[in-house]
């Protein structure tokens, strides 16, 4: 029938509301999808194959660090072993010093890209010195740092137990956070895919076979889902590792640039042969320490910097560990054994200072292992490895590219950990979105800015008449977390903070804003036994 202006069909019909409507989850303050948490641990042998793992993977940075700094200072092979030998031995000593008397999460303390602004500048420095040999000069440098660490040590140590770190962290809303954290991971993305590219032959391969066999074949057998979700980046470092060597033997890379020799062969960083068979680092190795107030003041900024990235770091810890976030008196402690971590560094010689280890907390992520006793096994192997130098120099010759894809997965972990923060928020506030979406974008941007126009001595494009202001100013914007940081809490506390208090999550994060706001805090982050008893009650 044909349808005329007085013969209308019935109206449709609208569906009922909420029909298309799926589950609702509620905000989790613990993360629940771990085998082992904070405080509950694996068994022995396999807390000493985890505890491994979580060495293997803290080597890359180490190696990545001594790398770039060591040539550039006039150091040989055996300098460049000496130093990651240090930069092992004071990572093993600071990470168990910050599972026991620090934070208390699960975190590996290694070196921090943070302070290489800072040593270039040194260099550079020293650069237009005369020296009678490239030893000389590089001993000279090596000193230089021991005395920028030492006095800018005291910038975390004062920002941590006079507490004002702390209660800087209490203007830390959810949506700042979220961003922070999530660049924390992002913002390393240079260490990821474009470092694998360097050797594809190797680190693609890595990349492919850790995401089938720790994600896919774990589906094969019951017993084989435990294993892979487990050890499977063991496995596969050491799969792709002999694919590599043979590759090496069989003279794949006998005709190629120097760089891919150096990214794709695992004799090229002649390690073995130049690092000792046993070798304790020892204080002020490379001689006294030398003090000049322009190279201190830059590296009191790398000191802020690293302050920031780690507590960002120690979120994403707390939340892949299944602990509460850290309450801002433990942020203030940690912070504080921070700076004396950085002073050890400068007295023993480290060439740069310490931080929260980024890929070491996704890796609490990748196993589903959160164990604080197994990170402070792991420091006992970065110990035994940084004293019996072959054996240490044995893994250090894993070629980079094999890291770098490790890095893709275990860096995206930490992103998408900061990203799970929202639902503690309002995600359909508009004003919540603008102040993420600014503090996402701002934070890699204006860092990536600054990294691709700093040149290899170190210079970064803030160049005033000031070395040392220049310095302090290109290391801030150079890290992502920081600038993510500066610009979410800026904006977080100056649009109508007190109007929108359930929006930005306030509620949810209140009771871990003080020390017995909630009942878990004393469980995750109390000292242990009577420790208490012997620390003044400012610092705890």
């Amino acid at each position: 029938m044909v349808e005329t202006g007085h013969n209308h069909g019935p109206p449709p019909v609208a569906p009922p509301l909420g029909a298309a409507r799926g589950p609702v989850y509620t905000p989790v303050e613990q993360f629940q999808a771990l085998d082992f948490c904070i405080h509950s641990n694996p068994s022995w042998h396999e807390t000493f194959l985890l505890a491994f793992q979580h060495y293997i993977v803290m080597l890359g940075s180490t190696v990545l660090i001594a790398t770039t700094l060591v040539p550039r200072m006039g150091g040989e092979p055996g300098d460049k072993a000496r130093v990651i030998q240090t930069l092992l031995f004071m990572s093993g000593i600071n990470t168990l010093l910050q599972t026991l008397i620090g934070a208390r999460l699960p975190t590996v303390m290694g070196p921090s890209f943070a302070y290489l602004i800072a040593a270039l500048s040194i260099v550079n420095d020293d650069s237009d010195r005369v020296f009678t040999d490239e030893r000389q000069r590089f001993i000279h440098s090596m000193r230089t740092i021991q005395g920028s660490l030492i006095v800018s040590s005291f910038v975390n140590i004062i920002l941590g137990y006079s507490k004002v770190w702390g209660h800087f962290t209490r203007f830390l809303s959810p949506i700042v956070i979220v961003p922070f954290v999530s660049v924390v991971g992002l913002g390393l993305f240079m260490r990821g895919f474009p470092q694998l590219a360097n050797c594809v032959e190797i680190g693609l391969p890595m990349l492919v076979l850790v995401v089938v066999t720790q994600q896919y074949l774990k589906r094969l057998h019951s017993h084989a889902e435990v294993f892979l979700e487990r050890y499977a980046l063991l496995l596969c470092i050491a799969l792709i590792w002999a694919f590599a060597a043979i590759l090496t033997v069989a003279g794949a890379y006998n005709h190629v640039s120097a760089t891919r020799k150096a990214s794709c062969r695992t004799d090229g960083s002649q390690l073995l042969s130049t690092a000792p068979w046993i070798r304790f680092p020892y204080p002020f190795q490379f001689g006294a320490p030398i003090f000049k107030a322009g190279h201190v003041f830059a590296m009191m900024g790398a000191a802020l910097v690293s302050s920031a990235e780690t507590t960002g770091t120690f979120y994403a810890a707390a939340r892949l560990s299944g602990a509460t976030p850290p309450p801002p008196h433990v942020l203030s402690r940690s912070i504080g054994l921070q700076g004396i971590s950085m002073l050890l560094d400068g007295i023993f010689g480290a060439a740069v200072g310490t931080t929260a280890s980024v890929e070491n907390v996704g890796l609490l992520g990748f196993t589903r292992i959160g164990s604080r006793r197994v990170v402070q096994i792991s420091s006992a192997f970065m110990i035994f490895f940084s004293i019996f130098g072959k054996f240490g120099a044995f893994f250090a010759s894993i070629p980079l590219p094999i890291f770098a894809a490790i890095y893709c997965v275990l860096f995206g972990l930490v992103a998408a950990c900061g990203i799970s923060l929202i639902q503690f928020a309002n995600n359909n506030s508009r004003r919540n979105l603008y102040i993420l979406g600014l503090s996402l974008f701002l934070g890699i941007s204006i860092s990536q800015y600054f990294v691709a126009n700093t040149d290899n001595f170190g210079h970064g494009p803030v160049r005033t008449g000031g070395g040392w202001f220049n310095d302090i100013l290109n290391t801030i914007f150079s890290s992502p977390p920081t600038v993510a940081l500066i610009v979410g809490a800026l904006l977080d506390n100056t649009l109508e903070p007190h109007k929108h208090v359930g929006d930005r999550g306030v509620p949810w994060w209140a009771p871990y804003m003080h020390r017995k706001g909630d009942v878990r805090n004393e469980e995750f982050y109390s000292y242990p036994m009577r420790m208490m008893e012997f620390i003044p009650s400012r610092f705890h």
